[in-house]
């Protein structure tokens, strides 16, 4: 694939777009970490629920709606689709909680609930976990997709031999494939390490325009193509099942391919994973670099309202040009093995889009890919400066702590480079993260609402996952998702009896926790006790209320968005009013 001039022109505005973005806001940054890790709490709700979205709009996140559609259909995204249940949930019951608690990361929040020795251990920990390890991983996962692209969309050798001359003798450097993910990182390094929250929070927001505009402009021309003609045509060359939303039932009688997941799968996905497992950007009780955007907004106001853009749009806004390119490749593709069904949108990338369009797109996938890197930069340092660094080495606040974070952050990136060139897929890597988080995900929601959860309860969630993982995956060869539900059922049985056969933690901390976070739920005499003559006006049932409703409405915009498009208008009716009723 040969650029032209036009092509070549838009990529370099973009990446010097990007860069005086994070020169204009280096300043601002500088002063404090409480500046550079959450934008001295002053985001405002749109550009913090924005920011979110475009972070989880990473490089590979197109080519995997791409596999999930062409092995199963649209249903096949329910894998995701049923996140916005535990999304929803961080929405009414957990934003305004993670912006008055007052601390810096996800993290810290493990000693303001808990004491003791255990929560020390625990907040260290987690903060080389979760900012090191698991952000390594994804980092990786994201660079393993940004080479896919590269590799397709130009046709590129895995290694490109240079020849040079060196003090007068021959050599050939072997440029691998993986240096051009490495030279794009060091460059988002580059201006993370510059503008902080800030100046990743603005470019995402000019990121993530550019990387919708892109897909919907893809959707748009392959759509127009002779060999798809439209809506109607697409409609015609696919069997019916790849369009279902939900489940396909088939009978006895139906031969041939189904596209679709299981009914039993789709019960699993919404029954049990969006409230069992921790995975990126959808942990329950909301967490990472969701939890650090609710905590950088203006005030508790702004943290609601930034998380519900954020579920909507992550639900309703990104997903149908991405299945609309999906089900075209089904067809213009169909010889495409299981492993590679997700190149069909690159292919359709380079097939379809005239010049300039194809320097847009190319800037759409890097948008998306910047956008995501810079986050997890930014959020992983967060941890090691603060829950590790200065928690445990080094305590004295001051600006030299900005020059540690930007030293981390360049650190980390080169940390994750050397991980992509040691992993071999993206698929294993998503498996081994879910899996690795399977049955924590109810701690992290109760720790907020339920006093008697400890220390020991969320260590024992936190390390268990990967005994019953070794057991049921590695030693026994369950396959996912079935080693997935039971890691869950067995992680969550050890939680609760440890919770039972440790003591609560000591109720003078978790007061102090309450007057500070004020959470509804079950504190029994941890308010009462200590703070008689007052009453307390319970709002769970108006929350349970939001969330249903809130969680009814998005499905609705999503399902309605599809019908529109698809033309089935007694459908979109339906969905519509639903929409109008849930509102």
């Amino acid at each position: 694939m040969i650029l032209t001039s036009l092509d070549w022109i838009i990529i370099v505005f973009f990446l010097l777009l990007s860069l005086a973005i994070g020169i204009r806001f280096s300043g601002r940054a500088g002063k404090s970490i409480t500046e550079f890790f959450l934008s001295g709490r002053s985001l405002p709700w749109y550009v913090a629920g924005i920011s979110m979205v475009a972070t989880t709009f990473a490089a590979d996140t197109p080519l995997a709606v791409t596999e999930l559609v062409g092995e199963n259909g649209i249903s096949g995204n329910w894998l995701w689709w049923n996140m916005l249940i535990g999304g929803m949930l961080t929405t009414f019951f957990f934003a305004k909680l993670w912006r008055r608690a007052n601390i810096l990361t996800e993290v810290e929040f493990i000693e303001l609930r808990y004491s003791g020795v255990a929560a020390s251990f625990l907040r260290g920990f987690k903060s080389v976990y979760l900012g090191l390890f698991m952000n390594v991983l994804i980092m990786g996962w994201v660079n393993l997709a940004f080479i896919s692209i590269l590799k397709v969309f130009f046709n590129l050798p895995e290694v490109y031999p240079i020849p040079f001359t060196l003090l007068g003798n021959e050599h050939i450097f072997h440029f691998r494939i993986e240096y051009y993910a490495a030279i794009a990182m060091l460059f988002v390094a580059f201006y993370s390490s510059l503008a902080g929250l800030w100046g990743v929070a603005i470019n995402d927001l000019v990121q993530f325009v550019i990387a919708m505009t892109g897909s919907i402009v893809l959707a748009i021309f392959m759509l127009r193509a002779p060999e798809i003609g439209g809506i109607s045509g697409l409609k015609a060359q696919l069997d019916p099942s790849a369009l279902k939303f939900l489940p396909h039932i088939s009978s006895a009688k139906e031969v041939g391919q189904v596209f679709s997941i299981g009914i039993g799968t789709f019960l699993a996905f919404i029954g049990v994973q969006w409230w069992a497992s921790w995975y990126p950007g959808a942990e329950p009780g909301g967490g990472g670099y969701i939890a650090q955007r609710m905590m950088s907004a203006k005030n508790e106001k702004h943290s609601l309202f930034a998380t519900l853009l954020f579920q909507i749009a992550h639900y309703c806004i990104r997903p149908w040009p991405w299945i609309i390119v999906a089900l075209g490749a089904m067809v213009l593709y169909p010889d495409l093995g299981a492993d590679d069904k997700k190149l069909g949108y690159v292919m359709a990338m380079k097939d379809f889009l005239p010049n300039g369009w194809r320097g847009l797109m190319l800037i759409a996938f890097v948008s998306a890919y910047m956008s995501t890197i810079s986050t997890q930069l930014n959020w992983g340092s967060s941890y090691l400066v603060n829950d590790l660094y200065k928690r445990f080495i080094n305590r004295k606040e001051g600006t030299r702590l900005v020059l540690v974070s930007r030293i981390i952050t360049v650190v980390l990136s080169i940390i994750a480079i050397y991980a992509t060139t040691r992993m071999d897929t993206i698929k294993g890597t998503w498996e081994f993260i879910l899996e690795c988080g399977a049955g924590l995900g109810l701690v992290l929601i109760l720790r907020w609402y339920w006093w008697r959860i400890n220390v020991w309860s969320e260590i024992t969630a936190t390390l268990a996952p990967f005994l019953f993982y070794f057991i049921f995956k590695l030693k026994l060869g369950i396959e996912f998702p079935n080693s997935f539900f039971l890691t869950v059922l067995f992680t969550t049985l050890s939680w609760i009896v440890v919770t039972y056969l440790t003591p609560p933690e000591k109720n003078k901390h978790l007061h102090a926790f309450y007057v500070r976070v004020k959470p509804e739920g079950f504190w029994n005499g941890i308010f009462t006790g200590e703070q008689s003559g007052q009453t307390h006006k319970s709002s769970l049932g108006r929350l349970f209320l939001s969330w249903g409703s809130a969680v009814v409405m998005t499905y609705s915009v999503l399902f309605a968005s599809g019908k529109l498009i698809f033309r089935e208008w007694k459908e979109f009716l339906f969905f519509f009013g639903v929409f109008v009723i849930a509102l």
